[in-house]
């Protein structure tokens, strides 16, 4: 229409802020309205512009059992000092008292293993999973035969990478031995993890022959040696369960920190096997040491020291028989369960009783006279008795509990919870409160990915108020 004005960049910023403030309201309305725990995730990103931006995302259970995110403060701290653990714990206390979230309200705060990140007494800390199964395999290939392969097959996958003619002839070679080409590249290209190659490459595929043209570079044939692709080839094999396990643990849609005690113990049964080469069977000796050595304080259960991560897997329905703790120590642990379900249920008591009296505007006490106290009033047996049946309540509930037959893989354990709250009051109280704790700070990290497509470097001037806006809008 030729009297049509087409709107201006103005007007769309403008309607950007408007929905930035409207979906930012939304998201403190929900924080308010749940009185369930919180979990967050955190990590540090640095832009094209070298500007650094703390991203924080939060995780709970809604009343309807639907596992919830929100980004909580998207990129709206540029970090203009340092990384160090006191500053980013006072940068998060900031964006929790933004969102008016008491810190009594956060169950955990999930970050990286970086050793500058040692946050306050006032937030409960847990390293990222995801960060700690790569310190295992990174500290666990030391020997000199594995680095050697790996370097290698790192010439050989960045050989077709770069060079169209080898690219040209590998394609050609899978016609001649009718090897589908989608499959085979995709078994190419892969699998860096870890930091470490993870690589299925057919060793009959660039081996067949002595000289290859598909490996020809130069004078030179990048093929590797017979004994480097069985060193390859059992070193993917080994590295296959910590590949399954930190793909499980980056879930976000599905409860995962639940899952960590049974995986550790799989990871370290799955180093046992045993493999024909030398260098191998001493990198599953070291990656087992390391797994140990990290995870002993988490996984392993003791009367002084509380794991979420043991909590979790003991209200997750498909891991209650606690099969990963010796007999004793589920004993143990179940009496554990019991006195958190008493103290959270008395918690959430209080708290309903002190809102009731402040509401009634007098305090609900009862008097007794001092007569009464020394030889025992009615009222005060009363009260032990009610007490007591209480307690023993609680304790019939999570006898229960763990009871019950396992659920199955294919069932949600959110879903279990929905049909049986009803049955076990006390038990979904405290799964909620443990169950909604991500296994790993993967969540920030992938906010981070959109952040680096909108302050790229043809944007990079963008300010961070702006950079803030657009990326909380992407994850509204």
């Amino acid at each position: 229409h030729p009297g049509y004005t087409l709107p201006s960049r103005t007007h769309f910023t403008k309607l950007m802020e408007q929905k930035y403030d409207t979906s930012l309201v939304k998201v403190k309305d929900a924080l308010k309205a749940t009185e369930n725990k919180i979990a967050l995730t955190t990590d540090v990103w640095t832009s094209v512009a070298t500007e650094a931006y703390l991203r924080i995302t939060c995780h709970f259970i809604s009343d309807d059992w639907e596992l919830t995110s929100f980004c909580l403060r998207p990129t709206t701290m540029p970090l203009e000092e340092r990384h160090t653990g006191p500053n980013i714990a006072a940068w998060i206390e900031q964006a929790v008292d933004t969102f008016e979230i008491p810190t009594s309200k956060i169950v955990a705060v999930v970050h990286d293993n970086d050793s500058n990140v040692v946050l306050t007494a006032n937030l409960q800390e847990k390293n990222c999973t995801g960060h700690t199964l790569q310190l295992v395999i990174n500290h666990a290939p030391k020997n000199p035969q594995i680095s050697k392969a790996l370097g290698a097959s790192r010439s050989l996958v960045d050989h077709f990478k770069r060079s169209g003619l080898a690219a040209s002839n590998l394609k050609l070679k899978q016609k001649q031995m009718g090897t589908p080409e989608q499959e085979l590249l995709q078994r190419l290209g892969l699998i860096f993890r870890f930091s470490t190659l993870y690589l299925l490459l057919d060793e009959h595929l660039l081996n067949e022959c002595p000289q290859n043209p598909a490996t020809q570079r130069g004078k030179q044939y990048l093929d590797l040696k017979s004994d480097q692709w069985t060193l390859l080839e059992e070193l993917a094999q080994a590295l296959q369960a910590f590949e399954c396990a930190t793909v499980y643990l980056s879930g976000e849609s599905y409860v995962t920190v639940s899952a960590l005690p049974p995986l550790v113990k799989g990871l370290l049964k799955s180093t046992h096997t045993s493999y024909e080469t030398t260098p191998v069977q001493a990198f599953h000796g070291a990656a087992s040491k390391e797994t140990t050595a990290r995870w002993s304080g988490e996984v392993t259960f003791t009367d002084d020291k509380q794991s979420k991560q043991i909590i979790a897997a003991a209200l997750h329905p498909r891991f209650l028989k606690l099969k990963f703790l010796t007999p004793e120590e589920r004993f143990s642990f179940q009496n554990k369960v019991h006195a958190l379900a008493l103290q959270h249920m008395d918690r959430n008591t209080g708290n309903q009783d002190a809102t009731a009296s402040a509401e009634k505007g007098s305090p609900n006490r009862r008097t007794v006279s001092v007569l009464d106290s020394l030889l025992g009033s009615d009222s005060t047996d009363s009260d032990n008795s009610e007490e007591d049946a209480h307690n023993q309540k609680i304790r019939n509930e999570v006898l229960m509990y763990f009871g019950e037959q396992p659920l199955s893989k294919t069932e949600s354990p959110l879903s279990w919870w929905k049909s049986n709250e009803a049955r076990f009051p006390a038990l979904a109280s405290l799964a909620k409160s443990f169950l909604c704790i991500p296994a790993t700070s993967t969540s920030s990290e992938r906010l981070f990915s959109a952040a680096g497509n909108i302050a790229s470097k043809k944007r990079a001037s963008l300010t961070p108020e702006k950079v803030k806006v657009r990326v909380f809008l992407v994850h509204v």
